[in-house]
């Protein structure tokens, strides 16, 4: 079993920037491939970055790239989520979400994630 949590989230303004964190328990951390997801009001929850298992390959959205940045720290069991150049659209609930699969492929779908965090919300004000 792993338990995430995030942290970082809050209200920023336009052009402004944030960092989530997500802090996994296990000490199989390193063997897990990571993600963040996020869910605005009335929408699906939608892939925003992934990273694999030994940090080798990378992933964003269209809707983020050159502006979001994920890294892990396997010796702090950490996974982050670098936000700049927030927009208003970026407003929304941010999941991190793991699975334990040692592949360099980065996994954009919510359904190859089992373990989930409870979220935290990134408010952007225009």
């Amino acid at each position: 079993q792993v338990q995430l949590v995030e942290s970082g989230g809050g209200l920023v303004q336009a052009g402004g920037s944030l960092r989530l964190s997500c802090a996994a328990s296990g000490r199989t951390f390193s063997s897990y491939a990571m993600g963040w997801f996020r869910q605005a009001p009335g929408k699906e929850r939608e892939f925003v970055s992934g990273i694999s298992w030994s940090g080798g390959s990378t992933y964003y959205a269209d809707s983020v790239k050159g502006r979001f940045t994920i890294s892990r720290d396997n010796a702090k069991n950490t996974v982050y989520l670098q936000m700049n150049s927030l927009k208003p659209e970026d407003t929304a609930v941010y999941y991190c979400a793991a699975v334990g699969v040692r592949s360099p492929r980065v996994l954009v779908s919510q359904s190859e994630y089992n373990y989930w965090g409870q979220g935290t919300q990134v408010t952007v004000s225009a």
